[in-house]
């Protein structure tokens, strides 16, 4: 690739995250601001709308790349993904403003997360191959869910509303931003990956790689953008459970799409980055996603609580992580 071609693959790389990001943005706007014409409780809103508004940008450029046959892209963005939310963005929102936290609200997506984290990393260390069923059986995890999720939310009692100042959008203008900011999430996803591909080769990294570090980051934005937000209003625990939600619905909704529409093969060395001669995904990455969530997690759960030494910690496993991935 000239020098020309690769300035242009890294303009557009930059031009497709920006569309994610707005895209992103805009989507959940638009698909909060109908939810709350029905006045849904906002937690539910949260635990589902904004947690798969976030997570669409993973979702378009993982089955973007599975279908265009980078399975190595669409395996390593959904736990890239996944140790990008808990160790960099939960990590900022812990180590900026640790409190306290709602065991109950958390007890379900992460018993879920865990639970499809198992299946997961079954399929991957015995056939390596995610095939249409097992896509399927990950979409299935997702919609099971979403069901219990608004079946416990529909017997909550609706939280009290807060006037944040701002007129209420018209339904016209929300449903407006939900399919811009849908089509936008499309047009950034192909660039991202057309184009991040283009970078490796360029590079000589490999995709994972790619897929695991500046993929990942950038379809994270959104949570990251949402977390700030949070953190800004006082509301850390929102962004605590939005990334949560966010990491379960990376490995059921963005790895059973993508596996459900082109089933791929676990990228094998010389492909892939190799530890001792075996895939560096199963002898770190995966492992390294069990981790940062057990970190992240189990104290909320025990304790009740989010300590500043735990969000310092995972940032530390966060830089470790990407500098490893660079220099093997």
């Amino acid at each position: 690739m000239s020098p020309m071609q690769t300035v242009q693959a890294v303009v557009l790389f930059a031009v497709g995250l920006v569309c994610l990001i707005k895209g992103g943005d805009w989507f959940v706007e638009g698909a909060t601001g109908i939810a709350r014409k029905f006045h849904l409780p906002e937690l539910l809103i949260g635990a589902t709308v904004v947690s798969i508004g976030t997570t669409l940008p993973e979702v378009m450029v993982s089955t973007t790349a599975a279908i265009e046959g980078s399975g190595s892209i669409a395996y390593g963005n959904a736990i890239g993904s996944v140790i990008c939310n808990t160790a960099l963005i939960a990590a900022i929102t812990v180590a900026v403003k640790p409190g306290k936290v709602d065991r109950k609200a958390l007890r379900t997506p992460v018993l879920f997360f865990f639970a499809a984290a198992v299946f997961y990393a079954v399929i991957a260390y015995t056939t390596g191959y995610f095939s249409r069923t097992v896509g399927f059986i990950l979409l299935a995890g997702f919609l099971v869910y979403m069901v219990l999720t608004v079946w416990q939310m529909k017997g909550s009692p609706d939280a009290p509303e807060e006037d944040s100042g701002e007129k209420e959008r018209a339904t016209w203008l929300n449903i407006v931003l939900l399919i811009v900011g849908a089509a936008l999430i499309a047009v950034g996803a192909k660039l991202l990956v057309d184009n991040g591909t283009k970078i490796a080769k360029a590079l000589g990294v490999p995709e994972t790689v790619i897929a695991l570090t500046f993929v990942a980051l950038g379809t994270s934005l959104p949570e990251l953008v949402t977390a700030i937000t949070s953190l800004v209003k006082g509301h850390g625990s929102l962004s605590l459970g939005n990334v949560i939600g966010a990491n379960l619905f990376n490995l059921v909704l963005v790895s059973g799409m993508a596996s459900a529409v082109g089933p791929f093969h676990i990228p094998q060395p010389p492909e892939a980055v190799a530890i001792a001669g075996h895939n560096a995904s199963l002898v770190m990455d995966i492992p390294v996603m069990f981790a940062v969530m057990l970190l992240l997690t189990v104290p909320a759960l025990v304790r009740g609580k989010l300590s500043r030494v735990q969000g310092v910690a995972l940032l530390c496993i966060y830089a470790g992580f990407c500098g490893v991935q660079f220099f093997l």
